[in-house]
């Protein structure tokens, strides 16, 4: 794993990204329109969290915001069930999400052993 020099760099929160278009997509549709309870937590934060942690330039504090984040998204995996349950994706919209989410928490957990095995401090310590 290389340096990052912005959060836009990272491949966790690039991918973050896209899960959060995908699931803002699915929204804005149907019944799930109307469950705004639903909406306000499945539209979690993991994207902003790593681009939180990044910014504070410090790994020990980057590591705890991407624990954060993989929390989120875990959260986020979890909320999928209840949208499919629910009827307000389908069978593939789940899958798609879940393979994407999935895929955020085994990228962010991987960059959290990176940091936890660097040498390095960040960059705030340079």
């Amino acid at each position: 794993m290389g340096t990052f020099n912005r959060f836009e760099d990272i491949i966790a929160w690039q991918k973050a990204r896209v899960l959060c278009k995908l699931i803002n997509g699915y929204t804005l549709k149907g019944l799930f329109a109307k469950d705004f309870k639903l909406i306000g937590q499945i539209k979690g934060s993991s994207m902003d969290n790593i681009a939180e942690g990044f910014e504070r330039g410090g790994n020990k504090e980057f590591i705890q915001f991407l624990a954060i984040s993989k929390g989120s998204v875990g959260e986020t995996r979890s909320q999928l069930f209840r949208a499919l349950d629910n009827e307000y994706i389908s069978k593939q919209e789940f899958q798609e999400a879940y393979n994407l989410a999935d895929e955020v928490g085994k990228l962010t957990g991987a960059l959290m052993k990176h940091l936890k095995s660097s040498e390095l401090k960040g960059s705030k310590y340079k």
